[in-house]
């Protein structure tokens, strides 16, 4: 597939100091791609450098082609980008808002500016002070903006934050609808859950680095799942499946939702195993006369991943 984004071996230093580190990946044609890692791990500071706003110390991004860097102009053409929050005048309408910005681009009318408008569902509201917008009317209007160039590629920076659920449920549905249009979107987050539900790759970034990268399903089978137990006799099957090689019994601690496990199954006995070995293990405990009340496989999550790497990565 074509290359709508490709970051090769960016580097910044800040007085001194190294904060992004040897980042590569692409972004492909009509892809949803996410761009993952925790507050602070330098989602910002590179998506800055992608659409030129800071310059790299070294390495190269080039959009549809073009070198960001050398031809900025002829590479940001094919952008449309909010960077954390959308820029938009309160004491406007929407539509002047999209008026305003629509003038500073070649060819862009009011009838690209009703097709924007359209597309992101405010027809209603276009016409109303944007200091009357909630959260996520504004986050629209922005991204409205952001489409009045018609860009192959869409760049959201944490487009989530502060929206209730139904904001980012909407935003989701919207983001995907674009993608099956050819779209390509980047989108950066720390919401694991949400990147799972909307990405079709995703690129694991910490303290500057890219932990890893690939499709989301492939990710996914990386990180462990675990079982959860709950037995009648729970002192003696712990011993049991402790007692085999191939079962890990795992802290509820160590778990994202440890605590709220322990609260609802505070016996429970939670193991990482291959879920093939799981009939045989409770044929096992029933021949020892330990009863099996209930068995849960939880299936590996990415946040799972993130979380193993991410700890990795500090311990390092």
């Amino acid at each position: 597939m074509e290359n709508v984004l490709s970051v090769k071996r960016l580097h910044k230093k800040i007085r001194g100091k190294t904060i992004i580190h040897d980042v590569s990946f692409e972004v492909q044609a009509g892809e949803i791609f996410g761009f993952l890692g925790p507050n602070g791990s330098g989602k910002t500071t590179t998506i800055r450098m992608l659409v030129d706003l800071i310059k790299p110390t070294s390495g190269e991004v080039r959009i549809c082609g073009y070198h960001v860097q050398k031809e900025p102009e002829k590479a940001l053409r094919h952008v449309g980008c909010i960077v954390e929050n959308p820029e938009v005048y309160s004491y406007l309408t929407g539509w002047e808002n999209l008026d305003h910005f629509a003038r500073m681009l070649d060819g862009v009318g009011v009838p690209r500016i009703q097709e924007v408008v359209r597309t992101v569902k405010l027809e209603e509201r276009i016409h109303d002070k944007v200091r009357t917008y909630s959260l996520g009317m504004r986050q629209r209007l922005g991204i409205a903006q952001a489409l009045l160039g018609k860009p192959k590629l869409l760049i959201l920076d944490e487009p989530t934050n502060g929206l209730d659920p139904k904001g980012i449920k909407e935003l989701r549905e919207f983001v995907k609808m674009l993608s099956s249009e050819g779209l390509s979107v980047l989108i950066s987050s720390h919401l694991l859950s949400e990147i799972q539900l909307l990405c079709d790759r995703v690129a694991i970034i910490n303290g500057g680095r890219i932990l890893t990268e690939g499709k989301v399903d492939d990710l996914v089978k990386q990180a462990k799942g675990y079982v959860i137990w709950q037995l009648d006799k729970t002192l003696q099957g712990r011993e049991a499946l402790q007692k085999d090689l191939n079962i890990e019994i795992i802290d509820a601690d160590a778990l994202r939702h440890g605590e709220s496990l322990k609260a609802g199954m505070p016996d429970a006995i939670i193991t990482s195993m291959q879920s093939a070995h799981i009939p045989e293990t409770v044929e096992r405990l029933v021949m020892q006369q330990i009863g099996v009340v209930s068995v849960y496989q939880a299936a590996p999550t990415l946040e799972e991943l993130f979380l193993s790497m991410t700890e990795e990565e500090q311990l390092a």
